[in-house]
């Protein structure tokens, strides 16, 4: 099947063509006919399997093949909610592409910056909004936009806000929006919380999953390296350096931590920067922008960027410390092997993730291979010790959008550089066990 089958304009079949696709993934052959007839839909795919695509094309179509229901300046035709800035970024960039030569215009709205440049670019009109629910509330607060008149509703990784607390943020929007309108509710898994959403939001929707939930992707090779906790670090940096590992997204639970394992890493001569969510966004967007060319060698991520996160072919995936939460290891780890690319994703587990690891597995339903470096070995005489995870599970509630304090006012902190990086010679570092009772800090 191809593009051109599923009925798309000319205009949309020039953009995506342009972008490099010729054929459309499972999701976008199930949910493209059902958007474009008009119903409302609940969808489930593995994280990078094209979800995106899979509502915008059809969304643009509609839009741009019917005149709008309200009447004036452009109205608000078509809402997007994503959880994340990242996402959020991610998607209005993908809008913009495939809407390249249609008469639309598209605005994303975000946290962590000025509202001012927001306020000023919805009062020319905008037919599709693209906003983290925190930033929208506050723009609605501020009467800067209307949302009375959306004829189309998209949830963007819903299970993410709903888990991320944006229930009641994403009840306040729905107040707001007109009864009659279509409603497309994308998600990586089914949980009963989305079922129950769905419940209240949808109408008769179509049902696609297009594999079962909390399913690891195939294109994935999967490996746990067991490791005593104080040398993860060591570990890492030489994988990196006898490999030559030019991009790896490195995950840790806490953001002190990331921001600590990223200094540690640049002092090994490996460039490395952290994203969390008490960066500024200037210093999100450098960071990932610079992991996007190269210059940054290693981008160490929080949750936060497990779903905001997409680079074409990103080769590596490491755990760094697993989540406190089983699924999100699915979502991290999907972050590589996307569209049709391969990846690898690598584990560093130390005694004290013993059962987080056997969380993971339960969920996989299946045992991830182990890897075995010699001198590298964990010492069996290390007991386990309690996870000190930080607030709420050390998992970012407050990654994006907005949705930080009252009317989406952000609380953070600016972030910024962790320093210069010392050049990196790629040669690697001879595994070595540490000396003495070095103190470690809890992650």
């Amino acid at each position: 099947m191809s593009f051109e089958s599923l009925g798309l304009s000319a205009d949309i079949l020039r953009a995506v063509s342009e972008q490099g696709y010729s054929e459309p993934t499972p999701i976008q052959r199930q949910a493209i006919p059902v958007v474009l007839a008009g119903g409302d839909l609940l969808a489930s795919a593995q994280t990078g399997t094209g979800k995106t695509a899979g509502f915008t094309l059809p969304m643009l179509q509609r839009l741009s093949t019917t005149p709008p229901v309200a009447k004036g300046r452009r109205p608000v035709r078509a809402l997007i909610l994503t959880p994340t800035r990242e996402l959020a970024a991610q998607v209005g960039e993908n809008v913009r592409e495939y809407s390249r030569y249609l008469n639309m215009r598209s605005l994303v709205v975000f946290g962590g910056v000025s509202i001012n440049p927001q306020m000023m670019k919805l009062r020319g009109g905008v037919d599709i909004l693209v906003a983290t629910p925190g930033r929208l509330l506050d723009l609605m607060h501020q009467n800067a936009v209307d949302i009375s008149t959306v004829e189309i509703l998209v949830l963007d990784e819903a299970d993410r806000m709903l888990d991320m607390g944006f229930i009641h943020d994403i009840r306040r929007v729905l107040a707001k929006l007109p009864p009659r309108r279509q409603n497309l509710l994308f998600s990586a898994t089914f949980s009963d919380e989305i079922k129950a959403l769905a419940e209240k939001l949808l109408d008769r929707p179509s049902l696609i999953e297009v594999v079962r939930r909390n399913t690891a992707s195939e294109q994935v090779s999967q490996q746990v390296h067991f490791v005593d906790k104080k040398r993860k670090r060591e570990l890492l940096s030489y994988l990196i350096g006898r490999d030559n590992w030019q991009q790896v997204l490195v995950f840790t639970r806490t953001k002190h931590g990331a921001n600590h394992l990223a200094e540690q890493l640049n002092k090994d001569g490996i460039t490395a920067a952290a994203i969390h969510g008490n960066k500024s966004q200037g210093a999100r967007t450098r960071a990932l922008a610079d992991f996007k060319t190269g210059a940054v060698r290693v981008l160490v991520a929080t949750d936060i960027a497990a779903r905001g996160i997409d680079i074409e072919e990103l080769p590596h995936v490491v755990n760094y410390e697993l989540p406190n939460v089983a699924e999100d290891y699915v979502h991290r780890i999907g972050r590589t092997g996307r569209a049709a690319s391969t990846g690898a994703a690598l584990s560093l587990v130390c005694v004290d993730e013993h059962k987080l690891l056997r969380d993971i597995e339960r969920l996989l339903k299946r045992e991830i291979p182990r890897l075995a470096l010699p001198g590298f070995e964990p010492d069996p005489s290390i007991k386990a010790e309690p996870i000190q995870n930080g607030r709420q599970g050390g998992r970012d509630r407050r990654p994006g959008g907005g949705g930080q304090g009252p009317r989406g006012q952000s609380s953070r902190k600016p972030g910024g550089d962790n320093g210069k990086p010392r050049m990196n010679t790629g040669s690697p570092r001879p595994p070595r066990r540490s000396q003495g009772p070095k103190k470690t800090e809890r992650t």
